[in-house]
């Protein structure tokens, strides 16, 4: 597949999760009322948010102007991996298994190795990739973990019983 139209498909379809995101939300207004589920539910809307914008940014890069993807993803990636330790750090509901703290960090981690590519492309020679497939590759595990932060939060891991 080539590059450019695998970030087209990526983007428009994180961009339609953050639009079923929002649509579970809104079914779930209290989850907006305790600043410990709307953290949260904000770090899910973060990791299809972000991604999608970097799909973006790569469709408008792509091989021609590669700062461009490279600088979006680097800043995208440290707003995300700040995002994310900050949600690590801060959220451990009572009753929840270690599976949450542990794709938060995971999460962090490929947040981390994309900006990281982003800032120093060569490192994707490292598993004889372009460096925009190596990102790619990041960026799927990335949503992947995501939708396995949203099975578990939805089936009540996560999610203090008493809301707070």
């Amino acid at each position: 597949m080539d590059v450019s139209t695998f970030y087209a498909l990526f983007s428009a379809t994180c961009f339609t999760l953050v639009g079923l995101w929002w649509n579970v939300v809104q079914g779930h207004r209290d989850w907006l009322c305790h600043p410990t589920l709307r953290r949260i539910v904000g770090g899910i809307y973060l990791s299809f948010l972000l991604p999608a914008l970097m799909g973006l940014f790569a469709q408008v890069g792509g091989t021609e102007t590669p700062e461009i993807w490279r600088c979006s993803f680097v800043v995208l990636a440290v707003i995300g991996c700040v995002s994310t330790l900050r949600l690590t750090g801060r959220i451990r509901p009572e009753g929840s298994s270690v599976f949450l703290t542990l794709a938060q960090a995971v999460a962090a981690l490929f947040y981390a190795l994309i900006a990281l590519v982003g800032a120093e492309p060569e490192l994707a020679n490292i598993v004889d990739l372009k460096p925009i497939q190596a990102e790619a590759v990041l960026l799927i595990l990335l949503v992947v973990l995501g939708h396995g932060l949203v099975w578990r939060f939805m089936a009540g891991e996560g999610r203090p019983a008493d809301g707070d």
